[in-house]
């Protein structure tokens, strides 16, 4: 018995694959600069004594919280058009009579989250509320 051919159709190159869309990443958070303002406003807690104060400290002027001294040496707001967040970086040392200066804190605070950059001490807190005045770039 003979074997009829088989037929196949032509080759024929394959068809086009359609290039891959490219996939954006989320457009960032922070979309403009960081407004510079004049003044940071501060919380600091005595936990000894439960006193809470609002400090306003300006910017590269030392201002002083019971045995601490604070220097916010910038303060930086996002523009009201992106997420809400202020930050600030501060120099804190404390002082005690007959002592050596003690520095305490140098860094960032941010006010939306105070434990991520936060001040060990036993008696002091100190956090980051808002920055305030006219701002700047």
């Amino acid at each position: 018995m003979t074997s009829a051919p088989v037929l196949r159709p032509p080759l024929q190159p394959p068809a086009p694959v359609a290039a891959p869309v490219p996939v954006l990443p989320p457009p960032p958070l922070h979309l403009g600069a960081d407004l510079s303002f004049p003044v940071a406003v501060l919380q600091g807690l005595d936990k000894v004594s439960a006193r809470v104060l609002t400090i306003e400290a300006p910017v590269g002027t030392p201002v002083r919280f019971g045995s601490l001294e604070i220097i916010a040496r910038a303060c930086k707001k996002r523009p009201p058009e992106d997420l809400p967040e202020s930050a600030a970086f501060l120099d804190i040392w404390e002082l005690r009579p007959g002592e050596p200066t003690a520095e305490l804190f140098r860094g960032w605070m941010f006010a939306s989250s105070p434990a991520l950059s936060a001040m060990e001490h036993p008696v002091y807190d100190i956090w980051v509320l808002d920055c305030k005045g006219a701002p700047g770039r």
